[in-house]
């Protein structure tokens, strides 16, 4: 068996929105960091994708989780208020840690993104953004820690083209960058290449593709927030 559909079945029964798909595009990530290279997730919640990327991690390269475990931004729909249910998810993170084997490969940044910048010193290899969704907290966390990518390094995004935040934040950093080529997307998990060379156009055009899918998803969104529509949220 492969490492990654080893490590998935324990993944699986973690709290969490990251799809078998995305999991499995994250390993891959992680797997290709230099040997002694830097590996930042924004967005931890209860640790599905932070297992995933301590599995798939060179053994000498970093993995900096960062998550204040607030109360804010929790997930869908849960903007404040949560500080008891973010307790609960502090002590799930550590203990599902543990329980997958990686708690001694993991450094937990118990603070917000953008307070956490001084805490990691370098250039990140990987890095996956899957913080606060609201516009000026993603556009941020694009630009800050986007920043940091090293050169051929791999940005993955999550609620790409589904969370209008994040997607509106997408299109004013990204569209046009001059840094990342948009190499696709597993449902809404995009990757993005640090390739300085890549034709602009052809990044933009691709990602402006993605903009029926992304319609789609709020109208989607829209109809279950009226109760039009059964589904599970987040869609």
């Amino acid at each position: 068996m492969s490492g990654f559909r080893r490590i998935w079945p324990s993944v699986a029964a973690v709290d969490g929105w990251l799809t078998e798909g995305q999991a499995a595009a994250l390993y891959d990530a992680a797997r290709s960091c230099p040997p002694r290279g830097r590996i930042v997730e924004i967005g931890s919640f209860r640790g599905r994708s932070t297992i995933v990327l301590a599995a798939a991690a060179p053994r000498l390269a970093e993995v900096v989780a960062i998550d204040p475990h607030a109360g804010t931004d929790r997930g869908p729909r849960e903007l404040s208020g949560f500080e008891d249910a973010a307790r609960e998810d502090r002590m799930r993170f550590e203990q599902n840690l543990s329980s997958a084997g990686v708690r001694e490969r993991v450094r937990h940044v118990a603070r917000t993104s953008e307070a956490a910048l001084d805490d990691v010193q370098g250039a990140v290899d990987v890095l996956f953004v899957d913080g606060a969704h609201r516009y000026r907290t993603a556009r941020s966390d694009l630009r800050a820690w986007g920043g940091r990518v090293a050169p051929g390094g791999t940005m993955l995004v999550h609620d790409s083209f589904s969370s209008v935040g994040v997607t509106v934040a997408i299109l004013r950093e990204l569209l046009w960058s001059r840094r990342f080529r948009y190499d696709g997307r597993t449902g809404s998990l995009a990757t993005y290449r640090f390739d300085a060379s890549a034709s602009r156009r052809g990044s933009a055009l691709r990602q402006l593709a993605q903009l029926p899918w992304f319609a789609k998803n709020v109208l989607v969104k829209l109809l279950i927030s009226a109760r039009l529509l059964r589904a599970e949220w987040p869609y």
